[in-house]
This record gives structure tokens, sequence and C-alpha cells, in this order.
């Protein structure tokens, strides 16, 4: 039997003490400057532990879990919880290519009690969109059921080579799952082949997902608002993850072939099928370009891809090099001292008393949201460029 929570976590009211230990009020009795506070702590957090050097898994293969029962036709996320997540769906699976490349996505939806693959695990994000946006019209039904969820994603996920990073990432809403075996067997057996799983939750806590994101090294996370979905889907889980000291270290084969085209004039030109039509992502139709993969010479329309002959991953230059910044992140900016009229050095806006974060290379001083921006999304000091 597994350890039980520590007592502290049982008492969930004893957060709310907490945070209002926290708070104060000022001399106007506005609470404006504790929140500020404590948002302005978080978000220091985020920086750095994202700025922290650790190995990151940075080939990933995830799967999403989606809960499509009848309590996703609930309208407290408008229009409907359904709706509003495949909405962001749609923004993390953009988001998740730009900065993760080289890695795959999966899609599974789960309702009255079963689980089905809405899409298989590639790297192509279009193919994933269309699927989402043709999901709008499911119908939602009956509860779901983790352990098929589980279960399906597992029999992909248990054949990636060691070096790749497995997770399970799932969107929930029902507080309840309707599950044909044990599942507490199903949480050992994702955690004996090193698969992560971390669990968004649009309701109420529930046991079971604690027990399965602590015994698999995952988190678990209970929205507040659509804002709070927002930033838990596309700031928390699009990063790669920590690697785990067990998985391998093996040099991987990749192919970088240049996009070439033909005219109808040409006397050498052969026109080809794309490879992409063995998996039914594209049509069957000839053409007199694409990518060659340099192995085998097969065609492909586009660009990450595992060529369907020969596996070779194929990439682009511009694809590793946006996965690169991972390997190396930039520096967590330092907390300095208040300075009378102080302006950012970024956006040129005068600075707050606790907002002030200091580059430790060129000492310059930026605002918390230019800092925002740079760890998030430039991942470079525009100042020591």
């Amino acid at each position: 039997m597994m350890e039980d929570e520590p007592e502290r976590a049982k008492r969930w009211e004893g957060g709310y003490e907490r945070t209002w230990e926290v708070l104060q009020e000022d001399e106007s009795g506005s609470l404006k400057a504790s929140v500020e506070e404590i948002l302005f702590q978080s978000k220091r957090e985020r920086v750095l532990k994202s700025c922290a050097q650790v190995r990151l898994g940075m080939m990933r293969h995830l799967y999403v879990v989606i809960d499509c029962s009848r309590s996703m036709e609930d309208q407290d996320l408008k229009p409907t919880r359904l709706t509003a997540t495949l909405k962001l769906m749609e923004a993390f699976v953009a988001e998740y290519f730009e900065q993760n490349p080289i890695s795959q996505v999966g899609i599974i939806i789960t309702k009255n009690k079963r689980a089905e693959k809405l899409t298989d695990l590639a790297g192509n994000p279009k193919k994933h969109i269309l699927a989402l946006k043709k999901a709008v019209d499911t119908v939602c039904g009956g509860e779901p059921s983790l352990f098929n969820s589980l279960s399906l994603a597992l029999q992909t996920l248990k054949h990636m080579p060691g070096h790749t990073s497995r997770e399970i990432l799932i969107i929930l809403s029902s507080l309840t799952t309707c599950d044909p075996a044990n599942i507490y067997e199903m949480i050992q057996s994702l955690k004996s082949v090193k698969v992560r799983v971390s669990v968004i939750g649009l309701s109420a806590e529930v046991r079971v997902c604690t027990m399965l994101t602590r015994e698999t090294g995952g988190s678990y996370h209970v929205i507040l608002d659509e804002n709070h979905f927002k930033d838990l889907l596309l700031m928390l889980h699009v990063k790669p993850p920590p690697a785990s000291s067990s998985s391998e270290c093996s040099l991987i084969r990749m192919g970088f072939p240049q996009h070439t085209s033909c005219s109808l004039t040409d006397k050498d030109a052969k026109p080809s099928f794309s490879m992409a039509v063995l998996d039914g992502s594209s049509d069957p139709a000839l053409s007199l370009g694409g990518y060659f993969c340099p192995q085998c010479h097969g065609n492909y329309m586009e660009l990450p891809v595992e060529c369907k002959v020969c596996g070779l991953t194929l990439v682009s230059a511009p694809h590793l090099a946006r996965a690169f910044h991972h390997l190396f992140p930039l520096h967590a900016f330092l907390e300095s001292a208040a300075a009378e009229n102080g302006f950012c050095h970024s956006c040129q806006g005068p600075l707050k008393d606790r907002s002030m974060l200091t580059c430790p290379t060129c000492h310059n001083i930026f605002c918390m949201d230019c800092d925002d921006f740079i760890h998030d999304s430039l991942h470079c000091c525009p100042s020591c460029l």
C-alpha cells in the first residue's frame, strides 16, 4: 500500500489560513500591495526554477488525455468546458511545437467509460489542430475512464527509446472515474517504465489523481479560472521537464534535407508521392518537389517528420536551433535595491519598488514584465546582445 499523504496536505483549509496571514492591508485599507507581492514572488519562483541548470528531456513524447464526459458541458468556462479546453489546446499545440520542434504529441479522448485516440503520436502540429477543430462537435456523455486512457497511452509510450521523455497530461473535469481494473496497479506500471503523468483538474482535487502524479513524478493543479487554466497549460507544460537520472544518453541520427523544386519544363523532373500518405496525414497527390530523405530518398512536404521508410528523423536547422536554448537557459536576473526615478532598460517605463531586476552580466535594470518576456520568449538579454 502506498504511503498516505502528509497530515498537513489533508487539511485543505490550512492553505486559506496561511493565505490570510500573508495578506495585509496598507494605510488606506487596500490589499493591492499584498496581492502584487504574492504575484511577484510566484513569478520569481517560476523564473528561478526554469533557469536552474538541470538536464532536460529534449525529445518528448506526450499524450494529452481530454475528458469528454458529461461534466464537460458545464458552463463555468465559457461557452462550455469542452469548447474552452479545445480552444486552449490549439494554442498549446502550436506553442508546444514552437518550443519543442523535435518532439511529438498525441491526443486521447475519454467518455462513456471508454478511451479512444483522436490523433496518434506525430510531430505535425497542423494534423493535431485540425483534429481539435473537428472535436468541437463531440457529444459529451457518461463518465471518463482513467485506467483505459492510461492503458491506451502506455501501449505506445512503453516502446519509445530510453533517451526520450515519456509523458501523459490529463485534463480532467469529472470527479469520478469508471475503471475496469485496479488503477493502483496501472500507476505502478507507469512508474516502472518511467512515464511522467500530470493532471489539470477543472473541478476539484481528486485523491486518485494526487497519488497518480506523486508516484510518477508529475504535477497536479486545479484551475481557478480560464486565465489560470491558460497559464498552467501554456507555461507549465510547454517547457521540457527535467530528465530522470536513469534516462539513457545516446547519439541520435538525424537528416537535414533541403527543399527541392522542379518545373514542368525540366527534363529530369520526376513526380513522386509524399510518404505522408502512408499514415493518412495528406492526400495522395503527385508533386515535383519537396524534402527528400538523404538516406532512402522518400519525399515529404513538410518538416519535422520521422521517415516512414527508414525511420530517420528529418528536421531543419532552425528546428534544432529553437530547441537549443533549453540546454543553456538564460540566468535569472537579480533583485536590486530601489532607485529613485529609475527606468526599465528595455521598455523605458518607470520602475516599481518590487520589480527592479538586474542582469548579472551587463548590470542593466529591467521591470518584471520585461523579465518575464526575456525569460519566456526571447531567451537572451537584449542589453548583452
